[in-house]
Parts: structure tokens; sequence; C-alpha cells
């Protein structure tokens, strides 16, 4: 497939955005997935080639949180390979769904994440008021949405964030900084998959590698400074936004 210079620079641009609002909040492939399908990439490819990209964004996040100290190794490592082995499954699973299912994946997943958004309120009375314990949450949760990841992908980032502080009581802060090593983890083994089965386009996930690293760069030295009640904020915006994008793309949305 062939994707012209000014496409490229497009793409690079888009790349960045993700990489900075995936830092501060998840949700950058809200941004990447729609923006590759709308440049003609089949669903399949476009999940590889996100995978691909989005690589360098959380592997960058995720190296200056814990050089910065603002994580620990220990707070991650039993959660690690449960995050890598549910995207391996997801990933695996998608390469035998048909695609045409995967374009209606996508504006469902984006309004289940937009509706989610609007109702959640820390301290909510639906929310879960006791403490998971460590493994249970490990292997059911961060699992579940390793899997979630590795067959489709956008919002996990925000996603690990609000389980962390729905199922392990983390300070929404801390909880968002902790999903950018998770989401590493998720975007590895999901990698690994579709890089054996040929679902990357090499060329537009190499440009949009280096948009994903300066955006997390940004991001890291944002995300501490950032008011926390503004980081749902730019999710439900982003979120409605890329819905409303992906739907007139697709037809399914005409506007006058």
């Amino acid at each position: 497939m062939e994707i012209s210079i000014d496409l490229l620079f497009i793409l690079f641009a888009v790349a960045m955005v993700a990489g900075l609002i995936d830092t501060l909040a998840g949700g950058g492939g809200l941004i990447t997935i729609p923006a590759l399908m709308v440049c003609g990439l089949p669903p399949v490819m476009a999940l590889g080639t996100n995978k691909f990209q989005a690589c360098l964004g959380t592997g960058t996040a995720t190296f200056l949180l814990l050089k910065r100290r603002r994580l620990r190794w220990r707070h991650i490592r039993q959660l690690l390979p449960m995050a890598f082995l549910g995207a391996v499954l997801g990933s695996t699973t998608v390469l035998f769904i048909n695609q045409q299912y995967l374009t209606l994946i996508v504006p469902a997943v984006l309004s289940f994440i937009l509706v989610y958004f609007l109702l959640y309120r820390p301290g909510a009375r639906w929310l879960p008021k006791i403490k998971m314990p460590a493994r249970r949450y490990a292997r059911w949760v961060v699992g579940g949405i390793g899997f979630y990841d590795g067959m489709f992908g956008p919002g996990t980032g925000s996603f690990f964030a609000l389980a962390g502080v729905m199922f392990r009581k983390a300070q929404l802060v801390f909880a968002t900084a902790t999903a950018k090593p998770l989401n590493f983890a998720t975007n590895i083994g999901s990698l690994a998959v579709f890089a054996l089965s040929g679902s990357i386009l090499v060329k537009v996930g190499a440009a949009m590698m280096c948009g994903q690293m300066i955006g997390a760069y940004m991001g890291t030295h944002f995300l501490y400074r950032i008011n926390p009640k503004y980081l749902r904020w730019l999710v439900i915006t982003m979120s409605a936004s890329m819905l409303l994008k992906y739907l007139h793309a697709q037809g399914y949305l005409v506007l006058s």
C-alpha cells in the first residue's frame, strides 16, 4: 500500500498528539486507529501498525517515569506478565475475526468509553468499595484489559488507570502513571502477534513512532503538573470528537 509523504507528515503529527494525550489520560488509540482507518488501511493492518508505533510512546513514558522515580519497579512487576499474556491472546483472536465486524466494533467501543467517563465520579455508589487482592487484580482485571488491548485497543491506558482507582484504590495520577508500563507490555505482546502475521505497515509505523516519542516525552513532563480533574474531561472530549469523526468517515453520519 502506497502512502504519500504529505500523509506521512500528517500521521506523524497525529501520533505526536496521541502520545501526549495517551501519557496524560490514556486513549491515544482513539486518535491513531481511526486516523489509520480513515487513510484506507484495513482494520487488522490498522491495529498492527498502531501497535508498532505505540510501543515507542508507551516505552518512552515508562522509561522516563522509572528514571524520574515517579514509579517503582515493585509496583508493576507482578502485573506485567498478565498484561503481556492477555494482549497475546487478544491479538491472536482478532486474526480469526471477520474484518467487517471490526468496523462495527470501533464506534461501539468509542461510545462505551464516552458514556463510562461521563458517568464516572470518584466515590460514586456503583464503584467497588473493597480493595481487590493483588493476585486476583493481576489475573482478571489486568489480564482482561490486556486481552481487550490485543483485540482492539483504544482507551486501554484509561481503562488501566481507572481500574487502579476502582479496584486497588490508587490515586488517579499514580494509577495513570502505572498504566504506562502495563500498556507498554500489552503493546509488545500484541506487536509480536501482528508482526508474525505480517499485519504491519512499517513505513507508516516508523513515521508515527517518531511522533509518539515526542508526544510521550511532553506528556511525562506535564503528568504531575496537570490538575487531575481535567484528565477525565480530556478523555471525554477526545472520545466524543473521535466518535463523530469516525462515524462521518464511515458514512454512518452525514454532516450538512
